[in-house]
């Protein structure tokens, strides 16, 4: 007899919506919980980088409770320009400060820099 026979751990997990075996579950994966943009604020500076390189930078928006890729690909398509997502804090290349602050209040973002 083992140490879990008969208890909870010892039975195939199953699902808790549907109840079937999770292998078998055919459940539609629960949407992942975002954050409204108006609960969050943007904080925006404009740095320069190494060979007088400027990029716009976006900090202050947590990596869980946002599709900052999507939201990456927005900025971008509005700005015109390349930009990366690294770490959390998304980087957009050359001054784009009032593109970048007037495309995230269209958003619902509170804005600050």
């Amino acid at each position: 007899m083992g140490l879990f026979a008969g208890t909870q751990w010892d039975r195939p997990p199953r699902c808790e919506r549907c109840d079937e075996l999770e292998e078998d579950c055919t459940c539609e994966p629960e949407p992942p919980v975002r954050i409204p943009p108006e609960k969050q604020t943007a904080r925006l500076s404009v740095e320069k980088r190494k060979k007088g390189k400027v990029v716009t930078v976006i900090r202050g928006l947590p990596e869980e409770g946002n599709d900052l890729p999507e939201l990456l690909t927005k900025l971008k398509t509005t700005c015109g320009s390349g930009g990366s997502l690294k770490e959390g804090v998304l980087e957009l290349q050359g001054d784009q400060l009032e593109r970048v602050r007037g495309a995230l209040k269209d958003i619902g973002f509170k804005v600050k820099g």
